[in-house]
């Protein structure tokens, strides 16, 4: 096991509950769907590039009737980047190294087409800096304005109890992040995403309890959002026209994960799980 300081534990146990109560409320929702689909947990451990203990995760992933795929990952490594890697990274260059991550990442795949598929990922980092990241996003293959409005609406609002500037400036991040430029469209319709909320000193920035607070009131907002979204749309009728497109969108999605996606980038350059890292894409798609 590698060594946390009083910080890193505090977002790692925190990653840890969110997870759980997530795992909670998705499992509910697959009860009152009739279905006994359940997580299935898988830890997994990761050895640093020097040979020492690098930490590890578990994978948690649910395939029920309302959720097709859904995954819900805890990880907490630590150790040093590869030279080349470093220079890419916040704080960190090839003199110097080390770091440590703990983070939770959330997908959901639905098996119906108007229950948008969700994306969300916190994350904090110890470099020779300390700083949050994340965000949460919306994809729905069928659009629907009165849940973008809703999920939009949470989500401005976790931001505004913190600072009136984040969510102007976040979900433009995210508009501008989540976007295909090969093919010229968004990949869903939006949410917030930030990276580099550095963690400071009293008297010289936001601190640590703050970013941190501010990170806990997103995933606050997505466990509230998401199940009253998928509640409204769980049970609508859908046709064959409604699943092509349900595929054809989860192409999109794929695209985006394995050629954009920074989480995908930082954990195949960190030596993390395969199955875990991989596990935001959906069991079924289609390309015309």
């Amino acid at each position: 096991m590698i060594e946390l300081d009083a910080q890193q534990q505090a977002a790692r146990t925190w990653f840890e509950s969110l997870r759980d109560r997530l795992c909670g409320a998705f499992e509910g929702i697959e009860r009152e769907a009739g279905s006994d689909a359940a997580f299935v947990r898988t830890a997994w451990e990761r050895p640093d590039e020097s040979g020492s203990p690098g930490g590890g995760g578990v994978r948690s992933q649910m395939n029920g009737r309302v959720f097709e795929k859904v995954g819900v990952n805890v990880s907490t490594v630590g150790g040093s980047f590869s030279p080349e890697f470093a220079g890419s990274i916040f704080g960190a260059d090839p003199d110097n190294p080390g770091f440590f991550a703990t983070g939770i990442s959330l997908v959901a795949h639905m098996a119906n087409p108007h229950v948008p598929a969700v994306h969300m990922n916190l994350r904090f980092l110890t470099t020779r800096k300390r700083w949050f990241g994340g965000g949460a996003d919306l994809n729905p293959a069928t659009p629907n304005d009165e849940d973008t409005e809703a999920f939009h609406a949470r989500l401005r609002a976790a931001c505004a109890a913190h600072d009136p500037t984040f969510y102007p400036r976040f979900s433009k991040w995210a508009e501008e992040y989540f976007y295909l430029p090969h093919r010229g469209v968004d990949r869903g319709v939006g949410g917030i995403f930030y990276d580099h909320l550095e963690c400071h000193e009293p008297g010289e920035g936001a601190t640590f309890e703050q970013n941190f607070a501010f990170t806990q009131a997103v995933g606050e907002a997505l466990l509230e959002i998401f199940p009253a979204i998928v509640r409204r749309r769980m049970h609508t009728p859908f046709d064959e026209a409604d699943l092509e497109r349900l595929l054809e969108f989860r192409g999109r999605y794929v695209e985006f994960n394995l050629l954009y996606d920074r989480g995908t980038l930082f954990g195949l350059k960190t030596g993390g799980n395969i199955d875990a890292i991989l596990m935001s894409l959906p069991p079924l798609a289609r390309w015309k």
